[in-house]
């Protein structure tokens, strides 16, 4: 029995563009309800909120049935927790602020098994071989892995020629608000000099044949991302949703009432 099939990454070779949202409320219901809600992709953000090896892992258990593709963005690229959160099951990885072709090597190693990488060998016992039930995990996981990896720095749109040369890198994610913190515009990633820098590293992406993709909450960027050829496109974050719905609820009725 073969890795299960990566529909994230088969949608990216075959140039579909997806859309996607960040989980960032950390744990399994809202997940779940999540997984409901019609999204191609579901990224769970280990980097920025709540989220430890335990609870990514319940998230992507409450996942794991929906039609959603589950993805992971680790909080730093280190063999190790890219070790871990490949062994819950993760298939799809996210790596934040990527400066280098070599780093960028490294990266794919780690999620490869030996001799072509460093990912440590115990799968008869994760999740991600059903526990030795996926009798063939070890032979064909690699193939089904999908590496991301963050392009949000002045160091990483240097390298970027660079990083999109190395084999084994999937897509390359642009983080508009790192990027634009970086650049002197923190809090104005729609600034016109950051919206002319996304613009033309997503085109530069989508020229390689590797995929590019981005988050955007702002319907401009989102629109400008799409014509430049962003394939997977992250639309929304839960906690945004979630207090943006809980505010117009309360303002409706608070007028209401006067």
């Amino acid at each position: 029995m073969p890795a299960p099939h990566n529909t994230f990454k088969a949608a990216l070779k075959e140039g579909k563009t997806i859309l996607g949202a960040w989980m960032s409320l950390g744990n399994m219901l809202t997940s779940e309800i999540m997984g409901t809600t019609g999204f191609d992709w579901l990224l769970i953000d280990g980097e920025h909120t709540p989220y430890d090896i335990t609870r990514i892992r319940e998230c992507l258990t409450a996942l794991e049935t929906s039609p959603s593709s589950a993805a992971v963005r680790v909080p730093f690229g280190e063999t190790w927790i890219i070790k871990q959160v490949l062994d819950v099951g993760a298939q799809t990885i996210l790596v934040p602020m990527v400066e280098s072709k070599e780093q960028a090597e490294q990266l794919v190693r780690d999620v490869r098994y030996p001799p072509r990488g460093d990912r440590g060998v115990g799968y008869s016992t994760t999740r991600s071989a059903h526990f030795g039930e996926i009798t063939d995990y070890g032979t064909t996981a690699d193939e089904e892995i999908c590496l991301l990896v963050q392009v949000e720095n002045r160091k990483g749109v240097a390298a970027l020629d660079d990083i999109l040369a190395v084999d084994g890198i999937d897509g390359v994610f642009i983080g508009p608000a790192d990027l634009a913190a970086d650049h002197g515009y923190l809090g104005d990633m729609a600034n016109p000099e950051m919206m002319e820098l996304i613009q033309s590293l997503l085109t530069r992406i989508a020229a390689s044949d590797k995929a590019a993709g981005i988050l955007s909450t702002r319907d401009d960027l989102t629109e400008m991302s799409l014509a430049a050829g962003a394939q997977f496109v992250a639309v929304g974050l839960d906690i945004l949703m979630l207090r943006n719905a809980a505010l117009a609820t309360s303002a409706k009725w608070r007028e209401k009432i006067g």
